[in-house]
């Protein structure tokens, strides 16, 4: 399992419910909150008694064929024969060691609880409250959209800051690097082989390069960055810029900038890393 990148708390008509946010579309909401909601005092029964349902096994079966190549086939058959009967018992803890399960996850500590990707959390709503389940699911939207709203806010301020930052870059090339009586149409060569020095500092190739490799892709390399590398860029720009002006040749600034996108790229994983613990 991923490191969580998020917690986030979801109000489903005034109760709580935990999201654990692994990255793209893999979030995890707390059984365990969702439980409340039918039995607050003793919320780990209610998941067990669900779990007990040969129905229910047959859905996390199926949600675990389709989503986890590791899933122990064997072992899930034993709990689908066994499902349903009077004697059978089943816990989280039990069913995720016995068949290697990824879509129901136990944790202890800070963000202690049974949780479940949200395929069977919806599920396991239903099973609980149907109009339990439809407070979560409006709520969830809404994070999904607001998350959706700030990633896009961010993306566009971040590529806004490099195409106005870009103007400084050129300037200085233009003002060091572009004799006086340079011919008019050897300007762009430069340009772009300016611009290329940022490309090999930060993605490790030049835009040409990086548009063969990739054909199908209607944008450039700086469209399809990151926010992280969209950060980068914008003050490797500034610091070309700089080091231009100092009289450094391309080989000398290239290895400086990749020095700096490595130091700075780390700086921010380690700041992302200090989010989620």
């Amino acid at each position: 399992m991923e490191k969580i990148k998020q917690k986030v708390i979801l109000n489903a008509n005034g109760a709580e419910v935990a999201v654990l946010h692994f990255g793209d579309d893999n979030d995890y909401l707390s059984l365990t909150d969702i439980a409340k909601f039918k039995n607050a005092d003793d919320a780990f029964i209610v998941v067990n008694n669900w779990l007990r349902s040969k129905d229910t096994i047959l859905f996390v079966g199926l949600w675990e064929q389709l989503n986890n190549p590791n899933f122990k086939p064997i072992e899930f058959d034993r709990f689908k024969n066994e499902a349903g009967t009077n004697a059978f018992t089943l816990s989280p803890q039990k069913w995720i060691n016995t068949t290697n399960a990824i879509g129901i996850i136990s944790k202890s500590g800070r963000y202690g609880g049974t949780f479940a990707h949200k395929d069977i959390a919806f599920e396991f709503a239903s099973w609980v409250s149907a109009e339990f389940k439809l407070y979560i699911i409006k709520d969830y939207q809404r994070l999904k959209t607001d998350e959706n709203s700030r990633l896009s806010l961010n993306w566009n301020l971040s590529r806004e800051l490099s195409k106005i930052n870009y103007r400084i870059h050129t300037d200085a090339i233009k003002e060091n690097l572009i004799p006086k009586d340079i011919a008019q149409t050897l300007k762009g060569i430069v340009y772009a082989n300016e611009a290329d020095v940022l490309n090999i500092a930060l993605f490790g190739v030049t835009a040409k390069q990086w548009k063969i490799q990739n054909p199908d892709v209607k944008g450039n390399i700086r469209d399809e960055a990151t926010y992280h590398q969209l950060i980068i860029l914008v003050n490797i720009e500034s610091m070309n810029a700089e080091l231009i002006k100092l009289g450094l040749t391309q080989d000398e600034r290239v290895l400086r900038l990749n020095k700096m996108a490595i130091e700075q790229m780390t700086s921010l994983l380690r700041i992302e890393q200090k989010k989620i613990i």
